[in-house]
């Protein structure tokens, strides 16, 4: 399945780049395994996956893409490297408190109509995918899908601010490397014919308007869903026996604000922001094939992690990390938290969520921030690519992003973060 995403816009870019192609090379590697798991008496594992993981996933994507597609910000402003890294820096705050598939989603369009005009920009995209996408979201269980677990798990809501220096540090090595790169293209690359008209226009002060701007009572509901409809705050929805509309009821609320958000907001805004149904499709489709294939691997983890030998934090750092760049990181998450519970506890070691704090920690940030290591790591990653392209910006196919961005911006970052915190 990974190979496909990997290799199919290389070999045959045509015939992937249509939705109902995608959708049949998927079927066609998801079905088998589905039969090869029910045969193995695994069809109720696959079964909870699906209905309990892909569902309230796409369907959380979904509504935040409606919604942030009908919140049109435009920027009067020319996008040199303080402006563009001004966004980042907003993103990066914002992550944490709306989670980063929503600062992802309500800022890329933002910043890809800011450098609609310039020439270079995917650096760009690459640095807020891993910015804005990915590292932003460790300050708050509601940051990102595998913090929000581990809060259910019994992680204190404050704990995660103690995650702050880690989170200043990373942000703080990105940002400056983006400003470092960007500013050397717009001195010495960009050609002054392609930038916007409003910087022949004299030094004007930024000026910033809204459209859709009810959209923002529905983006507040989509958190308010996703922070209070849940087990902890419910405990009917968990019970067994509940009815499907009490299971789903979380997803129910997300479906009708997206229905009031295409009812109500005005068809100007969304073609101001070039919307299209095609980006989150395409996420659907391939995550189909994704949480599908992902799921023996998933097994495999849960029954044997605690066989890999994983003692430290700095282990635990690393290994979650790998393996959340490839499979979900939600998941992935849970079944090393379940790994560190099970290691002997050194008396008097401060404890939480049942674990070592040192430990929790490791995991936390491995999940998180190795998220941004490839196209699939984190659900918004794939987004904010769909969505630029679907804007005309070409961007690096799956192991151009690994080999020509994060393995050598991401991973040296993490690894000095590792070696200096843990």
């Amino acid at each position: 399945m990974l190979l496909s995403i990997a290799l199919m816009p290389l070999i045959a870019p045509r015939l992937w780049g249509k939705n109902i192609n995608k959708l049949i090379f998927v079927l066609l590697i998801a079905l088998p395994t589905a039969i090869m798991l029910t045969r193995a008496g695994l069809g109720e594992k696959l079964q909870e996956q699906m209905l309990y993981d892909y569902i309230p996933f796409i369907a959380l994507l979904a509504a935040l893409y409606v919604v942030t597609g009908g919140i049109h910000i435009h920027y009067s402003t020319t996008p040199t490297p303080i402006v563009n890294a001004a966004i980042m820096f907003i993103g990066y705050g914002l992550a944490s408190v709306v989670g980063t598939t929503g600062a992802a989603m309500l800022l890329i369009r933002p910043l890809l109509e800011i450098n609609r005009d310039r020439e270079y920009k995917i650096h760009t995209i690459l640095f807020f995918i891993a910015m804005v996408a990915n590292c932003g979201g460790v300050l708050t269980p509601l940051g990102d899908p595998p913090l929000f677990l581990l809060y259910l798990r019994g992680a204190e809501f404050s704990w995660f601010q103690t995650l702050f220096p880690q989170w200043v540090f990373v942000g703080s090595i990105l940002l400056f490397v983006y400003v470092a790169i960007d500013t050397y293209i717009w001195k010495h690359k960009e050609v002054i014919g392609v930038r916007p008209r409003s910087e022949n226009e004299g030094d004007e002060p930024i000026k910033i308007s809204f459209s859709g701007a009810i959209n923002l009572f529905y983006l507040s509901a989509i958190l308010l869903a996703v922070a209070f409809i849940n087990p902890a705050e419910i405990p009917a929805i968990a019970e067994e026996g509940a009815p499907w509309y009490m299971r789903f009821l979380r997803e129910i609320v997300l479906i009708m604000v997206l229905l009031f958000s295409i009812a109500t907001t005005h068809e100007n805004v969304r073609k101001l922001n070039h919307f299209s149904w095609e980006p989150i499709a395409e996420v659907a489709i391939l995550f189909i094939g994704i949480f599908v294939t992902m799921t023996p691997a998933l097994l495999y983890l849960n029954e044997n992690a605690s066989l890999l030998g994983i003692t430290k934090p700095i282990q635990f750092f690393f290994a979650s990390g790998t393996l959340s760049s490839f499979l979900d990181n939600a998941p992935t998450a849970v079944a090393f938290h379940t790994v560190a519970g099970g290691l002997p506890i050194s008396e008097g070691a401060p404890l939480m969520a049942g674990v070592p704090e040192d430990m929790l920690t490791a995991i936390a940030l491995g999940s998180v921030l190795f998220g941004a290591m490839t196209y699939i790591g984190n659900g918004p990653n794939f987004m904010v690519k769909a969505v630029a392209e679907n804007d005309g910006v070409r961007m690096p196919s799956f192991f151009g992003y690994i080999f020509k961005f994060s393995i050598i911006f991401l991973l040296p970052t993490y690894i000095l973060l590792a070696l200096l915190f843990f």
